[in-house]
């Protein structure tokens, strides 16, 4: 793939990643977090694996050695990113949960260089206090000191929880399985994550509320699934892979 291709792909990324937050504020009032997250990555897994069919062949059986990176991309990216993202959602609004996630580059930064040693020069380290002044003043309204006074409350702690588990999920994605492509580790992880997500929402009596869920709210769970899921968490990879976490991460910004 030439660069300019990857790059026009996480262009796209941006713009589906960006609907997720008025699709998951449209879906969150309705149903349970994990049953949404769990239906989410239904619809994702199918997906995927028509993907895999289509363009590999089927789907790859990971070795051994490969799979402590999937379960634990499938925890941090799929399990908990939904769990901490739905939860915020239902708590304040589509608008203000993205400015948080713009937090992420900065966060993927500092993460590469402390796990990673990647280099870390004045301008990046100016780059990323600015990052985090702006969230700062736009979280409070202009007023810094309310931060300490209820400016920031739940649902900006629980993006804040969003922002750390998909940096983990970037930060891993960059170091394997290598031997995998994009799709087949997207795959696994969705896969690991679909499992986990179903588990926490027998505890959430689905069946008393997605007979009952709306067509504005089965919509929604497609494009999360689809375009929020399918292709921005592949092409999102595909730059993770191919020009690192950081410079990947820009782009949701």
């Amino acid at each position: 793939m030439t660069r300019g291709a990857l790059y026009a792909r996480l262009v796209l990324m941006a713009g589906f990643w960006g609907g997720q937050f008025i699709a998951g504020r449209v879906v969150a009032p309705l149903l349970p977090h994990f049953t949404t997250g769990a239906l989410r990555f239904l619809v994702a897994c199918v997906g995927l694996l028509a993907l895999c069919v289509w363009r590999e062949g089927g789907l790859p059986r990971p070795t051994r050695a490969q799979w402590p990176a999937l379960v634990a991309l499938g925890v941090a990216g799929i399990f908990c990113y939904n769990a901490f993202f739905f939860a915020g959602l239902e708590r304040i609004p589509a608008g203000r949960a993205a400015l948080i996630m713009a937090l992420m580059p900065a966060v993927t930064s500092l993460g590469a260089w402390v796990f990673f040693g990647e280099r870390m020069n004045a301008l990046r380290g100016l780059g990323i206090a600015i990052s985090l002044a702006g969230v700062a003043v736009v979280l409070s309204h202009g007023d810094l000191a309310s931060l300490l006074h209820g400016a920031f409350g739940a649902g900006e702690a629980l993006m804040i929880g969003a922002v750390l588990s998909w940096t983990a999920y970037t930060l891993i994605g960059r170091t394997g399985p290598k031997a995998l492509s994009p799709l087949a580790t997207t795959t696994w992880a969705a896969l690991v994550g679909t499992v986990l997500l179903g588990t926490a929402a027998l505890f959430e009596s689905p069946w008393a509320r997605v007979p009952t869920l709306p067509l504005q709210g089965w919509i929604a769970i497609f494009y999360l699934g689809v375009f929020g899921t399918v292709l921005a968490f592949l092409w999102y990879l595909e730059g993770v892979r191919a020009i690192g976490g950081p410079r990947t991460a820009v782009f949701i910004n």
